[in-house]
């Protein structure tokens, strides 16, 4: 897979979401807001998002990344950085 874009990462992101919770309001989500606390996401709702990210973008994310997945803007800058060092 290649590398994303900013653009494509943050869709991606943003789907992810929408399957989870379809009627996720990204109005009331500004790129720096903590999205699991603006989207009311629970625990199960954050596996359910990781492993669609995972499955999406073939990107593993461990544990000790889910610091970076925060805000709308981390996560996408994550997605970016990843596919960009891929092998």
């Amino acid at each position: 897979m290649k590398p994303l874009t900013n653009a494509e990462a943050l869709t991606a992101v943003k789907e992810s979401i929408t399957q989870i919770i379809p009627d996720a309001d990204f109005t009331r989500v500004e790129p720096d807001d903590k999205f699991r606390d603006v989207l009311e996401f629970d625990s199960l709702d954050f596996l359910g998002l990781v492993e669609r990210l995972t499955e999406r973008t073939e990107v593993r994310i461990d544990e000790e990344d889910y610091p970076e997945l925060t805000t709308l803007s981390d996560a996408a800058r994550f997605l970016v950085e990843r596919t960009a060092h891929r092998s």
